[in-house]
């Protein structure tokens, strides 16, 4: 593309092509997400300036987001940030990207949380516990994750939300927690091993593995969680998980076989199963 200057309109016009053309599904959307990066326009303001010019600077780096986000990269890591819960985070290539569906699991603790330590297991961009931490009433919210690199996207999201009373620890999932909780929640990895390499490019070649892969059957984060929870569960704690659309059954069943009971499933918006929780009362 010439660089001289061009018309809003007519670089978002060149991007939504751009990416049309690269197999990218909501191209006009993205290209908008992205030009409303750099410009700083929101839509109405977009669309008052359309006609206007933009700066050969704006240009370029609208020029090599649209590139990055052609090569299938997510766009979440193309902009940077992520909206999630009404709060801005920042993601990158070392985090799972939170998704809307999340939003629920983050919900439903937030609705039992008052008062209520919690344990955010597999934390990654630590949208679900500075969520719970800041539109919550806990006493005290815990996030671990093993990736070093996750955990510093975390601690700067916690800092640049101001939810300073998150504590965070490293560690393969409760090598180094202490203490007892209330609450465990967890959106752990579970796809299984064989259908990453079926899925979109966005998600197959970009998002960390580690965040993605629960083994051969997807269950290996439920089976492990779920055995060693009960050591560091109060009495009447619960626990809450995200689950892949066709394991609840499965999930149940391991709730089940270590003791939980009042097992309860909720569905997404798409009206497949996406949340379990369940209670555990011995101690």
């Amino acid at each position: 593309m010439d660089k001289e200057k061009f018309s809003y309109k007519g670089l978002l016009d060149f991007g939504k092509e751009k990416l049309r053309q690269s197999g990218v599904k909501e191209a006009e959307l993205d290209a908008r997400y992205i030009l409303e990066k750099v410009s700083g326009l929101n839509r109405a303001e977009y669309f008052l300036h359309s006609d206007d010019k933009i700066d050969n600077d704006k240009t370029e780096e609208f020029l090599r987001l649209i590139e990055r986000r052609s090569e299938r990269i997510p766009l979440s890591y193309v902009i940077g940030t992520r909206d999630f819960m009404g709060l801005t985070f920042k993601v990158n290539e070392n985090v799972l990207i939170p998704e809307q569906e999340t939003e629920l699991l983050a919900e439903e603790v937030i609705k039992h949380c008052k008062g209520k330590t919690v344990l955010d297991m597999c934390t990654g961009s630590g949208c679900i516990a500075i969520s719970v931490s800041l539109l919550g009433e806990p006493s005290e919210v815990t996030a671990s994750d093993i990736s070093d690199k996750a955990l510093e996207v975390a601690k700067e999201n916690a800092e640049f939300l101001n939810a300073s009373t998150v504590k965070f620890i490293k560690g393969d999932l409760f090598e180094n927690i202490t203490g007892s909780f209330d609450i465990i929640v967890s959106n752990p990895p579970y796809i299984e091993t064989r259908v990453i390499e079926e899925l979109e490019p966005e998600v197959r070649d970009y998002i960390p593995r580690l965040a993605l892969d629960g083994d051969e059957d997807g269950l290996k984060f439920y089976k492990n969680i779920t055995k060693k929870a009960i050591k560091y569960l109060n009495k009447n704690a619960r626990i809450f998980y995200e689950i892949g659309y066709n394991q609840s059954e499965a999930v149940t069943d391991i709730l089940l076989e270590n003791g939980f009971e009042e097992i309860k499933i909720i569905k997404d918006y798409s009206g497949l199963d996406r949340i379990v929780t369940a209670k555990f009362e011995a101690r």
